[in-house]
């Protein structure tokens, strides 16, 4: 089921196909994500805490039908382009690839199955970015390091979902809302084997989350 957090009667907007990647590891406390912190340039959400991720681009339906036979795994071909370009990782059915070139997916891409569907979101009509996103969960080998682009990502770092809610708790990062629930879900799972066969319901906030959560959470800040 998807989500529109919001529902105020605006003008609409348009939509674009969109899709992230939860990279997950083991970690020396459990397991770890892979997050990036966007770049201070960006037109949305800019400085926020988030997973790789963005825009389903024209070639990606042309990707995915090369990589898993249907072009209607384009989303799926989206966020394996998307790691690749913002933290120069390719995840292939060899393991994550340190590298910007599609090539090595290309050579052995992965299973579609590899890349579970963790939750669907589609951003409500007063968001300025509106955008249909698909996330995915993916498990790469613990020597799996990001390199940000310096771009569109700042910064790329491993962390465990508890410990990125208790940053955001203190002020130490902004989550936008479709980020912080899905790092609320990550974070009630103990192993990577939960992690990698989670699958929850996208949902609207409370009157209570918005009334006492930090403004950022609910609009970009």
């Amino acid at each position: 089921m998807a989500s529109t957090w919001q529902d105020d009667a605006v003008e609409e907007r348009p939509i674009r196909r969109a899709a992230s990647i939860v990279c997950i590891r083991v970690g020396s406390d459990g397991p770890e994500v892979l997050v990036v912190q966007r770049s201070e340039g960006s037109r949305f959400l800019p400085g926020y805490v988030a997973f790789p991720g963005g825009a389903v681009d024209a070639g990606d339906d042309a990707h995915a039908a090369r990589w898993f036979g249907t072009a209607e795994e384009g989303p799926r071909a989206a966020a394996l382009r998307e790691l690749t370009e913002e933290v120069g990782l390719a995840v292939t059915a060899e393991g994550a690839v340190a590298t910007r070139d599609l090539g090595p997916i290309d050579a052995a891409p992965p299973v579609a199955d590899a890349l579970g569907e963790l939750c669907h979101w589609i951003a409500p009509p007063e968001v300025p970015v509106r955008f249909d996103a698909r996330y995915f969960t993916v498990g790469v080998g613990a020597d799996a390091e990001p390199a940000p682009d310096g771009h569109e990502v700042a910064d790329a770092w491993w962390v465990s979902p508890r410990r990125l809610l208790e940053q955001w708790e203190t002020g130490g990062h902004k989550l936008y809302w479709p980020t912080w629930l899905t790092v609320t879900e990550l974070a009630a799972c103990t192993t990577v084997e939960e992690l990698l066969g989670l699958h929850f319901d996208a949902r609207e906030p409370t009157d209570h989350e918005q009334a006492t959560m930090p403004r950022h959470v609910m609009e970009q800040d």
